[in-house]
């Protein structure tokens, strides 16, 4: 599973296409929870959601994310999404941190507005520190930006960035490098690409 890498441009029929993506994704996250299971101990801790969902939810929660949470929910893949809209502060909630800790498996939507959002990054953060402690499996899917700007943060991550270090982030170094390192490691990891046009 981990030479999984692909990309899947969305073009032409972009309803059609848009529901091979989806299948795409569901049918890695079936394949994955058919490994665990034959991986899995009596010792291994019990789960209570398939995947956490995180994602930027004013640019996908109404479209690729929330047609990606219902297909997951429909293929019986118990998938957790945080239905609050959109965040306002900084830090995660402790409800929130433990659904990511007790979560099996997270898929990463990154899009072109993800970075902005320091809920996001601090969300990203808590992901991969169960990645590297728990073995939570993580998908990262690219949705319509290119994976190079989220690993190097070029493009609108610049942007974000360059925000973030302007504002409140200016006299704080260190929760910046977590974000950066965090995005590079996300980035680095086998996951999809979907091109939009």
């Amino acid at each position: 599973m981990d030479d999984l890498v692909g990309s899947f441009p969305e073009m032409c029929n972009y309803g059609q296409c848009k529901l091979k993506s989806l299948e795409m994704i569901c049918g890695h996250m079936r394949l994955m929870m058919v490994q665990q299971s034959f991986s899995s101990s009596p010792s291994k801790p019990k789960y209570t959601y398939d995947v956490f969902l995180s994602f930027r939810g004013e640019d996908t929660r109404f479209g690729f994310t929330g047609n990606l949470y219902s297909a997951l929910s429909q293929r019986g893949i118990f998938t957790f999404i945080d239905d609050n809209g959109l965040r306002r502060g900084e830090e995660i909630t402790p409800s929130l941190r433990k659904a990511i800790q007790e979560s099996r498996n997270s898929i990463v939507v990154f899009s072109k507005n993800y970075a902005t959002s320091m809920f996001s990054l601090n969300e990203l953060v808590e992901i991969l520190e169960c990645h590297a402690n728990h073995n939570m499996w993580v998908l990262p899917v690219f949705y319509d930006i290119d994976p190079s700007h989220v690993r190097h943060q070029k493009g609108t991550y610049e942007e974000a960035f360059a925000m973030h270090e302007r504002g409140r982030f200016k006299h704080d170094i260190e929760k910046l490098q977590k974000w950066r390192l965090a995005l590079r490691q996300a980035a680095n990891l086998s996951g999809l690409h979907f091109k939009i046009g």
